[in-house]
């Protein structure tokens, strides 16, 4: 068996789970050593069932006493209940829609059971816990991995491949230098793999998964070492005069913040130096990010450059082009959009123009960055809301020209200590200030029984001609999760807001459909707009003043700031409603927090103390690779030793030229990409 084998050599994976499997990007053995483990369970001893606590996970072995199920040819979710008994007490166990296992448990039978303990009618019961007849080999004690769902695989499957794999481990060839492995105390990549998938304790899982993320994160930042590094390597950027900066900032209809002048300062010393800009542009929603692009971009027209805009929807592109049309009106700029929607012929007319240097700025979508689009003169990029852009579209745009400067802008805060980590390919400036003349978005914590009186709140603002968004956190009703869907919600306010029109929008909808429904709402068309996280990003509606948040509980502190974001963009003052259908006790500090502050720095430090799953990052990491064991945040401590020894490899030998980076080379191209332009 070889690491490099396919999953199909393993016993148990014929074409259909291999296909299962290869969904989830695991086609090979050495695929397969990655997925690891999200959690472990503790089964190193049984516990009397006795002494059984309600709300917490138990190993428990007994005999089956009784057992009671009738089935039924017209209900389908019969449940089998099986009553177990160990001497010490009895435990109920039950199993819906149990056909499958129906006759698998036999009275006076011995079992194991693995699950938590819950009360019901005074009695203590374990529903659809893990179950192994006595003796079977599958009942695996010890501290027991949890992975991720692969498909219709169970977990047992999943440990079974994973016993398959242990006669590879010391195939798997050291890629650290010798000395980074000792001067870090680091296992061996074999007693790693397996501790963490096998651990003997806690203390080995432990070292073994120190191992792993320490792997991860070093990659991570020495790829975005390289990056940042190429970038500056060559000192001969596009060079931008300046000079008339004044031109533009003094017809300007406001007068820029103190954030935004700190910023263009930063920003000013990158375009005229010989250094090509590489920076960040970070600012909460409305703080005046795209005032400071249109500025680069009026200046990169004077210089006698071009220079292009990347938005993450087709919408915000529009949006973008209705506001510097606005701005450019006194200068001879020519402006052009370029989309995927677009007609054939039109998208050749703006291709052309591009080539022949006709267009000084584009504004467009993801289709700025296919092979056809080629510049004549082109001197800036600008990447609007990077969280939804990976750092490889990122780069493919940067391409499109020699040493360009390049701009990214997010409205999603990150405190700076961990911005300076993550994005380390690239300087920093934040935008703390808010305009002058802007409200605060008036924010209420609302529980199950107010909820109608905020919505007659909204009906209110509605008759003064105003505009509501109401987001749900499902599409759909579901049986499994207590919460509000939006298309509950849209049947409801429809009876509700009589004489005003509501629509529904969400994820499953067309491309062209959901932009169909937006764009009645920005025309004023639309008065409330149900939707779920959809609208989060990319519109602007300055008659927009409620935003609803139904099932606050179920979304985090990032994510609501960032809905709230969609309103209080006009003159007019703006509401954000958090209506909390579950008062636990973090739910109950979210809100509190949110109802404190509008600032999302602010926010997202408390964020991170909060340490809630993925609110910071979401699933993609903010568009960085995905991560397979690391925390950006948990692991803050090992991320920062990371980026100094990555800091250390790049100074050292910047193209990973010699044979002792060999081997991180090749991991930084497998999880960055071919277009991080490292040779093997």
């Amino acid at each position: 068996m070889n690491i490099e084998d396919k999953v199909t050599t393993l016993k148990g994976i014929g074409p259909k789970k291999a296909e299962l499997l290869s969904k989830q990007n695991i086609d090979t053995l050495e695929d397969l050593l990655y997925l690891f483990p999200r959690k472990y369970e503790d089964r190193r001893n049984t516990t009397p069932i006795g002494e059984l606590e309600v709300g917490k996970d138990y190993l428990i072995s007994g005999k089956v006493l009784s057992r009671r199920y009738r089935a039924s040819s017209y209900k389908r979710n019969t449940p089998l209940s099986v009553l177990v008994g160990d001497g010490t007490g009895t435990v109920e166990i039950v199993f819906f829609n149990a056909r499958y296992i129906a006759n698998f448990f036999k009275v006076n039978g011995e079992y194991s059971f693995y699950g938590r303990v819950s009360t019901n009618m005074d009695r203590n019961q374990m529903v659809h816990p893990e179950f192994f007849r006595a003796g079977d080999p599958a009942d695996i004690r010890g501290i027991v991995p949890v992975y991720p769902a692969v498909g219709g695989l169970s977990q047992n499957e999943i440990r079974r491949l994973q016993l398959q794999l242990k006669d590879v481990y010391n195939q798997i060839e050291e890629w650290l230098p010798e000395r980074l492995v000792n001067e870090n105390r680091l296992a061996s990549l074999a007693y790693a793999f397996e501790n963490i998938h096998f651990p003997k304790d806690g203390k080995h899982m432990l070292q073994g998964k120190f191992r792993m993320v320490f792997d991860e994160l070093l990659t991570l930042e020495t790829g975005l070492c390289y990056m940042k590094n190429e970038t500056a390597r060559d000192r001969n950027g596009v060079v931008i005069d300046t000079g008339c900066a004044s031109e533009f900032i003094d017809n300007l209809p406001f007068e820029l913040t103190e954030g935004q002048l700190s910023t263009w300062k930063d920003i000013e010393n990158d375009l005229s130096s010989e250094k090509a800009m590489n920076r960040l542009i970070q600012g909460d929603v409305g703080s005046g990010k795209t005032v400071l692009a249109q500025l680069c971009m009026f200046l990169c027209a004077r210089s006698g450059y071009q220079s292009v805009i990347m938005a993450p929807t087709e919408l915000l592109a529009k949006q973008h082009l209705e506001s510097f049309t606005e701005a450019f009106k006194p200068y001879d700029i020519n402006i052009a959009l370029l989309c995927s929607s677009m007609k054939g012929s039109e998208k050749k007319k703006v291709l052309d123009a591009l080539e022949n240097g006709t267009i000084d700025v584009l504004i467009g979508t993801h289709a700025v960055i296919q092979p056809e689009v080629k510049f004549r003169n082109l001197g800036m990029v600008i990447t609007d809301e990077q969280h939804r852009f990976g750092v490889n579209q990122r780069s493919v745009l940067s391409q499109k020209g020699n040493h360009l400067n390049v701009m990214v802008m997010t409205a999603t805060p990150i405190p700076r200590t961990l911005a300076v980590i993550l994005y380390g390919d690239l300087d920093i400036s934040q935008i703390r200030s808010m305009p002058k003349g802007r409200k605060k978005v008036k924010t209420y914590a609302v529980n199950g029984d107010m909820r109608n009186r905020a919505y007659d709140f909204v009906k209110e603002e509605l008759r003064k001609g105003r505009q509501a968004y109401v987001v749900a956190p499902l599409i759909e009703e579901s049986e499994n999760i207590d919460a509000k869907s939006a298309e509950e919600l849209y049947e409801e306010l429809t009876d509700k807001f009589r004489g005003f029109k509501v629509a529904l929008i969400h994820g499953n909808l067309k491309q062209k459909e959901k932009d169909e429904v937006m764009e009645a709402f920005v025309r004023g068309e639309i008065h409330v707009l149900v939707s779920t996280v959809v609208i989060e990003v990319g519109i602007n509606v300055a008659n927009a003043t409620i935003m609803v948040i139904e099932n606050s509980e179920r979304f985090g502190l990032a994510q609501m700031h960032q809905l709230r974001g969609r309103v209080g963009r006009g003159s007019q003052q703006s509401y954000c409603f958090l209506i909390c259908h579950n008062e636990s006790e973090i739910a109950l500090e979210r809100n509190k927090i949110m109802t404190s502050t509008n600032d999302g720095f602010e926010i997202a430090e408390a964020d991170l103390q909060l340490r809630g799953p993925g609110e910071i990052f979401g699933t993609r990491q903010h568009g960085l690779p995905e991560m397979h064991i690391s925390d950006l945040i948990r692991h803050a401590d090992v991320l920062e030793q990371a980026k100094n020894i990555a800091k250390s490899i790049i100074d050292s030998d910047p193209g990973l030229e010699s044979e002792e980076y060999s081997g991180l080379k090749k991991r930084i191209i497998k999880m960055f990409g071919e277009n991080i332009k490292l040779e093997l």
